[in-house]
């Protein structure tokens, strides 16, 4: 795929997460996608392989926040890589805003995510978020 193609098949998928819908995002995942969170809260490492994505991130957040919504403004396209600019629109179950920045550079592989890295304010999701442990336990028990 060139560049033009992966930056269309983001722009859709990201339209999806813009009204809280993630199954056309988390279907673009390839088996072995790795998510690496940047800096260093609790939430910083690298989630390698889309199972552990799913259930070692996204479901700690969704534990969080409940409703995510993500809104992409900006997609620049080089190749099989693709910055993505983007503004968080959320509030935590606790009712605090987490309405993060985000910049991602996603690497593509033949029409799917291979690699997202994900920069984002680091101080908002420690005060925000806190540990996503803690977020899973309470989720679960």
């Amino acid at each position: 795929m060139n560049a033009l193609e992966n930056k269309q098949i983001l722009q859709a998928a990201f339209a999806e997460l813009a009204v809280s819908n993630a199954k056309p995002f988390v279907d673009l995942m390839t088996d072995d996608f790795c998510w690496v969170c940047t800096g260093t809260t609790q939430w910083s490492r690298r989630y390698a392989g889309k199972q552990t994505v799913l259930d070692e991130l996204f479901a700690p957040l969704r534990a969080k926040l409940g409703r995510i919504t993500t809104v992409a403004n900006r997609f620049i396209a080089d190749g099989d890589t693709v910055v993505v600019e983007a503004q968080g629109r959320n509030t935590t179950r606790d009712g605090v805003a987490y309405n993060n920045q985000y910049c991602f550079v996603i690497h593509m592989q033949e029409g799917k995510m291979r690699e997202l890295i994900e920069y984002f304010d680091t101080d908002l999701v420690n005060r925000a978020l806190g540990h996503p442990a803690a977020v899973s336990t309470a989720s679960h028990g």
